[in-house]
């Protein structure tokens, strides 16, 4: 006579997931964030890379509040080698001007 293996039941009960749940949590919280560039310096100068221009060391980015509107972002980009002004269109290229050249 065979006998047949005894089924197990998960427990699923609070008391049990609760401290799953917030070790999950904790490591989740302390996981950086998988974008590459975490400033806004670093995501306009990944942008103006994408366009050809030279831009290897982003130092500040700073939003043009004057000629900004709603649907255009403007910044100005300083970096190590140049400056830039940014115009940042919804689904378009950017509209790059090199303000000055540095050395």
């Amino acid at each position: 006579m065979s006998r047949k293996p005894k089924l197990r039941t998960l427990d699923f009960s609070t008391a049990r997931l609760l401290p799953v749940c917030v070790s999950i949590f904790a490591v989740l919280i302390g996981m950086p964030c998988s974008s590459r560039s975490q400033t806004p310096a670093g995501d306009v100068a990944a942008q103006v890379r994408s366009q050809g221009y030279a831009c290897d060391k982003p130092v500040t980015a700073k939003r043009d509040v004057r000629l900004s509107r709603p649907d255009l972002a403007v910044w100005v980009l300083d970096c190590r080698s140049a400056t830039y002004r940014v115009r940042l269109h919804p689904n378009m290229a950017a509209y790059v001007i090199k303000l000055k050249h540095h050395h």
